[in-house]
Order: C-alpha cells, then sequence, then structure tokens
C-alpha cells in the first residue's frame, strides 16, 4: 500500500544514528543520503526517510513499525535500541492479542515516536 514514509526529526544526526542501529538486524540500511536527509531500504530502494524538522511546530508521536523476518530479528532490533538508550516501551514478546503469531518489540526513537519491530511468524 505505501511507497515510502518519511519523518521529520529534531536532532537528524542522532536519528540516524538510532535508525543506523536499529534497522540493521532487520536487514535495513542507509540506501541514500541527501545531506542531512537519508533513506533506508532493504532492496536498495529508500521506503523509510529521515530529514530535519521543516515544517510546522511542537511534536506529534508517530507508531512506525518495521517488518522483522524472524523472532531472532525482533530480539536483535530490541537489543540494538537498548543499546542506543531507547526508551523501552515493551520488550519482545507475543502479542496474541493482535493475532497469533504476532511478535514485537517497542521503544522510543530520539524524537518520541514509537517504533516497533514485528515478526508475524510463529516461533
Amino acid at each position: 500500500m505505501l511507497d515510502h514514509l518519511s519523518i521529520q526529526c529534531a536532532d537528524a544526526g542522532a536519528a540516524a544514528a538510532f535508525y543506523d542501529a536499529v534497522l540493521a538486524p532487520l536487514g535495513v540500511a542507509r540506501v541514500m543520503q541527501y545531506g542531512p536527509v537519508v533513506g533506508y531500504g532493504a532492496d536498495g530502494k529508500p521506503d523509510f526517510w529521515i530529514g530535519p524538522q521543516s515544517t510546522g511546530e511542537g511534536f506529534r508521536e508517530a507508531h512506525i513499525a518495521f517488518a522483522a523476518a524472524d523472532r531472532g530479528a525482533v530480539r536483535a532490533f530490541f537489543e540494538a535500541a537498548e543499546a542506543q538508550g531507547a526508551e523501552v516501551l515493551h520488550a519482545p514478546r507475543a502479542w496474541p492479542e493482535y493475532h497469533p503469531g504476532y511478535y514485537g518489540a517497542f521503544v522510543r526513537d530520539p524524537d518520541g515516536n514509537n517504533v516497533e519491530a514485528v515478526c508475524h511468524r510463529p516461533e
């Protein structure tokens, strides 16, 4: 459904360091960069973009869920986030209230967004 998503960040450098670390276990890396604007992707195409805040005032929390190939990748994402000093919202666990097989971990990025890694497969 979505082609790509872009968010604005208060500190683009801090956000880039965070996303470099937490997306690597999911097989996602920087694939394009224009100054402080960074595009991330898994297949050479940038699907997720970050850049400095340039419009509006204040903050509105976004929820961003990244697909993980397996539960180990969810755990590696979580460990990378903790190493970056991210606030933990929910440690990796099954969420049967969402649907059977849903396994996710939730943290806050440097701007306060709710960032998740999720796998929809059983162990």
